[in-house]
This record gives structure tokens, C-alpha cells and sequence, in this order.
């Protein structure tokens, strides 16, 4: 389900990709509004499929973290107000999830950003653990 969920730089909010068309993208907005509109080729746009967070050995995939977040809420949203919340307390947040973040490279902002996209996930009930992955494996082996 996160191939479909894209996040576009400069805009609030996730999307989910409706249609394409011959340079754009149809995404509807995640939230309650549920607009439609073209995403032009300019725009930068992202599937949170393929975001990965650094750790100090490896990246780890958006989808782990974001399993994890929920593991650690047992489904909620995560209570940290991202708005009021000073850049420790959101580094000691991920840390409880994601315990080998490279610290450097990880900034603040990403935090908050990901914390956003987990409630905003949660709230419109979309799904991202770890059924997906074996949906995904059935179809790679029907191909073959």
C-alpha cells in the first residue's frame, strides 16, 4: 500500500495516486477533504515506499519504522505533539523506535515529518505492515 501513498514536496498532507496521465499524476489527499489533482512533472514527488531512514549501519525502510511506531502505540496515534516538542524530545522518540539512527544525518524536521505521515497513516486507516509483504511475495512468485 505505501507504492501508492506519495508525499509532494511543498504540500501538507499525504496522497494517494489515483491515475496517471502523460506528464502528471491524479492523487487524491489522504485526509477527509479527499481532493483530486494533477501532480505535474515538476513537482516532487515521492511514494513513501521508497523513503528509508539512516541508521549507523544500513538504511532501514520507511515501512519497518513506521511498523514499529505502531507496535510501540499498539495502533494509536503517536501523542507527541510535533508542533511544541523540542528537537530531544523528538530524538528520544525515535530512538525508543528506531534505537540506531545516525543522529547526524537525521534531523528534527525528518522526525516530525515522519511522526505526521505515522497519524496521518493511522487516522485514515491506511494500511502498511507487514501483510503487504507477504501479498507482495505471493505475486512475485506467481510471475515467475
Amino acid at each position: 500500500m505505501l507504492k501508492t501513498v506519495l508525499f509532494i514536496s511543498g504540500k501538507p498532507g499525504l496522497y494517494k495516486l489515483i491515475s496517471q496521465g502523460k506528464n502528471m499524476l491524479i492523487v487524491e489527499s489522504i485526509s477527509a477533504d479527499k481532493k483530486r489533482f494533477p501532480a505535474y512533472a515538476h513537482d516532487k514527488v515521492t511514494s513513501l515506499a521508497d523513503i528509508a531512514i539512516y541508521t549507523d549501519e544500513e538504511e532501514v525502510a520507511l515501512k519497518t519504522v513506521l511498523t514499529s511506531i505502531k507496535e510501540k502505540e499498539n495502533g494509536a496515534e503517536v501523542a507527541l505533539d510535533t508542533k511544541k516538542a523540542t528537537s530531544e524530545e523528538l530524538r528520544a522518540y525515535l530512538a525508543e523506535v528506531l534505537p540506531n539512527f545516525d543522529r547526524d544525518r537525521v534531523y528534527p524536521n525528518d522526525i516530525k515529518k515522519l511522526i505526521n505521515w505515522y497519524n496521518i497513516l493511522i487516522a485514515n486507516n491506511v494500511e502498511f505492515d507487514k501483510q503487504e509483504e507477504v501479498a507482495e511475495e505471493a505475486t512475485e512468485g506467481d510471475k515467475e
